[in-house]
């Protein structure tokens, strides 16, 4: 490898996201090691990479102290949806906790620059509209959904006070909602739970009236995002906000996707789950001042690449 190319470790490179960063660090000539324990990351969303050189996969969990030689670490492992984070919430809270501190001290004893994914979580049911990374959010510490929320927070104030004791160059982002392929079919979340709905003409799910908001940005917009964020100056290290500060109401979600895959399906309501965030939209001024970076990607463009995946995964096609 040239001195431009790097050792860097993805842990929760198996996941969603991190298998299209352990593919854009390959493209890039890379040396990855994909850290996952595959609780709910999938070993075929790396199978295409397992045969490249450059790649290497260790099933391990991160609760469980790591030790390579890296010069980056990109620390993704964590459940992301509230099907997956709430099933174990005391996992949940270990992997937020126990696993940023396990990848701070193998930052420290190897002296990498190390990534914290965080999420636009922490703002919890944002008074504050939109969220700006000087809100301190609205978050239920005793909720069921504060195994992941407050696990993401405190894993914040973990990497902030290695950074003012040991200097470790630390990079924090929020990632708002994302979507794109390789997502899991049953992962809970409202994009790919509206896809496989609509392609199966099955009733649409809609919790709550369906006026609360949130903002999608597709896969290949994120992974731009933090990459810039890992390589940007040292002495910025976050938190910011990546997002498409696009807004969009779950109803209007709903008969997007309905039209796109022109489904048959009916729209259903249901209860709105405790603390479900009734408005996500994230303030993008300091990744535009920062990092030059803004989603280019549009939601009808990006649903589209995504839901030809889902066809595929799932032999289904109405169009």
């Amino acid at each position: 490898m040239t001195k431009k190319h790097k050792k860097i470790l993805v842990t929760g490179g198996a996941g969603f996201i991190g298998n299209h960063l352990c593919e854009y660090l390959l493209q890039k000539g890379h040396k990855i090691i994909c850290l996952d324990d595959l609780s709910t990351g999938n070993k075929k969303n790396i199978a295409h990479l397992l045969k490249n050189k450059n790649f290497e996969f260790v099933k391990h969990d991160i609760t469980i102290p790591y030790f390579c030689r890296v010069d980056e670490i990109y620390n993704l492992a964590c459940p992301a949806s509230p099907v997956y984070y709430q099933h174990d919430a005391i996992k949940t809270l270990k992997t937020n906790i126990l696993g940023a501190i396990n990848m701070l001290e193998l930052a420290r004893k190897s002296g990498a620059r190390i990534f914290q994914a965080s999420t636009s979580e922490v703002y919890g049911d944002p008074l504050v509209h939109p969220q700006r990374e000087d809100y301190w959010g609205n978050v239920n510490p005793i909720g069921l959904r504060s195994c992941y929320d407050e696990g993401k927070r405190c894993a914040e104030t973990f990497f902030m006070d290695y950074y003012r004791r040991f200097r470790i160059p630390i990079k924090i982002v929020r990632i708002f909602n994302t979507y794109g392929p390789k997502m899991a079919l049953d992962d809970g979340r409202v994009i790919s739970n509206f896809i496989v709905q609509a392609l199966k003409n099955n009733p649409i799910t809609i919790y709550g009236d369906g006026f609360q908001t949130r903002s999608f940005q597709y896969i290949d917009d994120l992974v731009l995002g933090m990459v810039k964020m890992m390589d940007s100056d040292i002495k910025f290290t976050g938190p910011v906000n990546l997002g498409n500060p696009q807004e969009f109401t779950i109803k209007e979600l709903a008969k997007i996707i309905i039209k796109i895959t022109k489904s048959k399906s009916r729209v259903l309501y249901k209860p709105l789950p405790t603390d479900d965030p009734k408005q996500r939209k994230p303030d993008i001024s300091l990744a535009k001042k920062n990092l030059f970076w803004y989603p280019k990607i549009c939601l009808k463009e990006g649903l589209k690449k995504t839901i030809d995946y889902f066809e595929r995964e799932l032999g289904i096609k109405n169009r």
